[in-house]
């Protein structure tokens, strides 16, 4: 019998966070398989899942695939008539995959479907989003988000709808979505071209092209706990969001639209690394400060070009 449901877990060096996602999943049902792809880790996550989760398909590469890479392997996998990308930093909370599946059962023209997700306190994440502008994408994710305008950041971060209730949306954040199988084939993998970051805002562009509908659904609700691989290289983290920030804007505003936002996100890491630097110099906090200018340094060094 063919799973109704196939949840990919790629995972990275966090295998007491994967240990309590697989806890959360629903054991010994026949209708739901699960796939973690591990992308070389070093912590023992591939003895802990063969140990303890037996009912898992591991997939253990000998290398690090990249989280885009590696969501396509498990795609590929997958047998389930729906696909569940799960982040490995995340828990499920009650029902909230039947929620998920019932909601994709009764809404045929729905392609993906996002959760709630919640800091562990059970507060609100924000995951619905609108497709950034280039404006928005000047202020997000830097040292000047705080001064992004308001009005800016209610409609990226649709704020102006109430957090609680169903709605259709640009994209959800890819810690945890369901996709419909006939969504995936119609809008192909996840561009690979994105190591990591920005390759769910992509692959639910592509979705909505293909003529589906993406639903932020908050009646099922997902621990997430945010960043656990990524902070384990801060650098290389930095390179890679803002690589494929840049890559977006390329795919979807042209050349000239993402050197701009190449050269401006180059200023500012320089002028991060100008101050960290200043400060230790100062006297303040000089190990701290040494290790951010040391990343922003790499930063500045890769020249947010793609590989």
């Amino acid at each position: 019998m063919l799973p109704d449901l196939s949840i990919i877990i790629v995972s990275w060096n966090v295998r007491d966070l994967l240990r309590a996602c697989l806890a959360s999943l629903p054991a010994g049902d026949p209708r739901v398989e699960v796939i973690v792809v591990d992308a070389a880790s070093a912590d023992g996550t591939p003895e802990m899942v063969r140990g303890e989760f037996p009912q898992v398909h591991l997939v253990a590469s000998p290398d690090n695939l990249g989280y885009t890479r590696g969501n396509n392997v498990g795609l590929h996998a997958a047998r389930g008539r729906n696909l569940l990308i799960l982040n490995p930093d995340t828990e499920v909370l009650g029902d909230a995959l039947a929620r998920m599946q019932g909601y994709l059962d009764d809404h045929p023209r729905v392609g993906v479907v996002g959760p709630r997700l919640e800091w562990p306190d059970g507060t609100a994440q924000p995951s619905r989003r609108r497709f950034p502008t280039l404006g928005v994408a000047f202020f997000d994710s830097t040292w000047v988000r705080q001064w992004m305008p308001r009005a800016w950041r209610r409609y990226y971060n649709v704020e102006d709808m109430p957090v609680d209730e169903t709605a259709a949306v640009d994209w959800v954040v890819g810690a945890a979505l369901m996709v419909r199988r006939e969504a995936w084939q119609q809008a192909g993998d996840m561009d690979e071209g994105f190591f990591m970051y920005s390759e769910e805002l992509d692959w639910q562009r592509r979705i909505k092209a293909a003529g589906w509908e993406v639903v932020y659904l908050p009646g099922a609700r997902i621990i997430h706990r945010i960043g656990r691989s990524a902070a384990q290289v801060p650098a290389a983290t930095h390179i890679r969001f803002h690589t494929s920030k840049v890559r977006y804007f390329r795919k979807y505003h042209g050349a000239a639209a993402a050197e701009m936002l190449r050269w401006y996100l180059l200023g500012h890491f320089a002028f991060q690394w100008l101050l960290e630097t200043a400060k230790g110099m100062l006297g303040h906090k000089p190990e701290l400060r040494r290790q951010r200018a040391a990343a922003y340094r790499e930063v500045l060094r890769s020249g947010l070009r793609e590989a």
